[in-house]
């Protein structure tokens, strides 16, 4: 059994991204699992408690050790990955040697009622996993905009097609496992 572990990068309670990683559930392939990460009760990273290393980032840490691949969701703020998601990155990441992200498979998303939907984003978070030294996907490309047609009232991904272009990007993620 292969396990995914599904991070969203919002907090907000109807959000389209977490939306996605819920979707995944339905999408992934016979033989694969999905988990999710919680990062709303992180403290922000300090180096000064990062040797009292809390318990919350300890169980962060595990969950993406113990997964076989990581699916992030992204929203994008002001061109740019929300701050609670690079602070459970750099928790993750931490301490110095004990990269948790470290030749994981990444596939990463995300979804916007923009046009170009969380692009800029999704460039900033490749390049932080690649500095992180993670397999991050290439293709396909999973920028999910006008994200207000394509879920309904509930926060569920209703869209064939936008879930027929995610099955694919799964199956590349899992095929790098």
């Amino acid at each position: 059994m292969k396990k995914i572990l599904a991070i969203s990068g919002s907090l907000r309670e109807k959000s389209f991204n977490t939306g996605l990683t819920k979707a995944l559930h339905a999408l992934v392939s016979e033989g694969v699992t999905v988990e999710h990460a919680v990062i709303s009760s992180l403290p922000f990273f300090n180096q000064d408690i990062e040797s009292a290393f809390p318990e919350e980032a300890t169980v962060l840490k595990n969950q993406i050790e113990a997964a076989d691949a990581i699916v992030f969701a992204t929203p994008e703020y002001n061109r740019s990955i929300p701050g609670v998601l690079k602070n459970a990155i750099d928790w993750a990441s931490r301490p110095w040697g004990k990269n948790s992200f470290a030749k994981k498979p990444v596939l990463i998303m995300g979804a916007s009622v923009g046009p170009i939907a969380t692009a800029v984003a999704q460039q900033e978070l490749k390049k932080i996993m690649l500095y992180l030294d993670a397999k991050v996907v290439g293709q396909p490309e999973l920028y999910i905009g006008t994200a207000g047609d394509k879920f309904n009232e509930a926060g569920e991904l209703t869209d064939e097609n936008t879930k027929e272009h995610i099955k694919k990007g799964l199956e590349v993620l899992v095929s790098l496992v």
